[in-house]
């Protein structure tokens, strides 16, 4: 494939406006050349602010242009599976907005149709691009812990009013804070060990009458041994965010981690103290659209690919079971 790469973005959101239209126009040779929403009159009012040409309401359309070589997701979740299998037939490479789908069956017909199609698919589970969780992955890696044994996420936030919507208010659509944020942690932990999640077990609490969780505990056991807890809340002001890594002959602390910003720092506490780890931070969002035009012109993968968002979804799935059952749940990808 050539350097240029015309994009549409299925669903004119908060996050294409805030964060990718300026990732994806960060790649040389890329731009963007429709815009899809289900509200024409926002489409319109989008496209005009952001220089978009076209704007429409058709995914069928959207997906005959031939101006088009590939889409941007960020709908709300139950739309993502069929949008991005829809576009993996006609020939456009998916970057989507995690999770792929509702369940794994979805989720993994979403793989197969890209795979068929021979089409690049990231999920865009942004976080492990940050600067801090890749100096965690290089630390771990290099041994400056010792073995791995516990970790622990803390990322309990107050949801933005502008992200609220159907986040808050609709389990159809897929909201929730297990969907929206602990599907995140899942991808994180897993690029930070190395490793895959095996069982959960977790606790949920929501407002009177709501029809979604708006905070959960979790567990997570993963298959280097390693126990991780997860605090994953819509509904805490100031809490800070963070991740921690405690080993054998050390530990690494991430504090102010999970977030979209380029921010936070990383801490090395081990038998000669505790030191700041040197980073260089950058935008996570060019980072991974940088990975992705990589991809398309076959040097390399997605930061995360399809697989990817689907070991995570099961992750988040498994804890969902939990909190319902109220028993321990085996990470399964079937």
């Amino acid at each position: 494939m050539s350097n240029r790469c015309g994009w549409a973005l299925i669903g004119a959101s908060n996050i294409a406006r805030e964060w990718m239209i300026d990732a994806i126009r960060a790649q040389p040779g890329h731009e963007i050349v429709s815009v899809l929403s289900a509200d024409d009159r926002r489409g319109a009012a989008f496209a005009a602010a952001h220089g978009i040409e076209h704007a429409g309401t058709a995914l069928d359309a959207l997906l005959a242009d031939p101006e088009v070589q590939a889409v941007y997701i960020s709908t709300t979740n139950e739309l993502h599976a069929a949008q991005a299998i829809a576009a993996a037939r006609a020939g456009k490479h998916v970057v989507c907005e995690k999770p792929l789908a509702m369940n794994l069956a979805d989720a993994r017909a979403v793989v197969a149709a890209c795979h068929d199609a021979k089409v690049v698919l990231a999920t865009n589970h942004h976080l492990r691009n940050a600067a801090t969780h890749q100096a965690m992955r290089r630390l771990i890696r290099e041994g400056a812990i010792g073995r791995p044994l516990y970790a622990r996420v803390f990322h309990a936030v107050q949801l933005p009013a502008s992200l609220q919507g159907w986040r808050v208010q609709s389990a159809g659509a897929g909201g929730g804070v297990i969907l929206d944020i602990a599907v995140h942690d899942a991808d994180t932990l897993r690029f930070v060990l190395d490793a895959e999640p095996l069982e959960a077990v977790a606790l949920a609490r929501s407002e009177a009458g709501a029809p979604v969780e708006a905070g959960a505990m979790a567990v997570l056991r993963f298959d280097n041994g390693v126990i991780a807890q997860l605090h994953d809340a819509f509904d805490v002001a100031h809490a800070g965010t963070g991740i921690e890594i405690l080993g054998s002959a050390g530990s690494v602390f991430g504090r102010n981690v999970m977030t979209q910003r380029a921010t936070g720092s990383v801490w090395l506490r081990d038998a000669a103290g505790e030191r700041e780890i040197a980073l260089v931070h950058h935008d996570l969002y060019v980072a991974g659209m940088r990975a992705f035009a990589a991809a398309l012109r076959g040097e390399g993968a997605p930061a995360a690919t399809g697989e990817d968002g689907v070991r995570s979804l099961a992750a988040a799935l498994a804890v969902a079971d939990s909190v319902r059952s109220g028993r321990r749940v085996a990470v399964t990808l079937t």
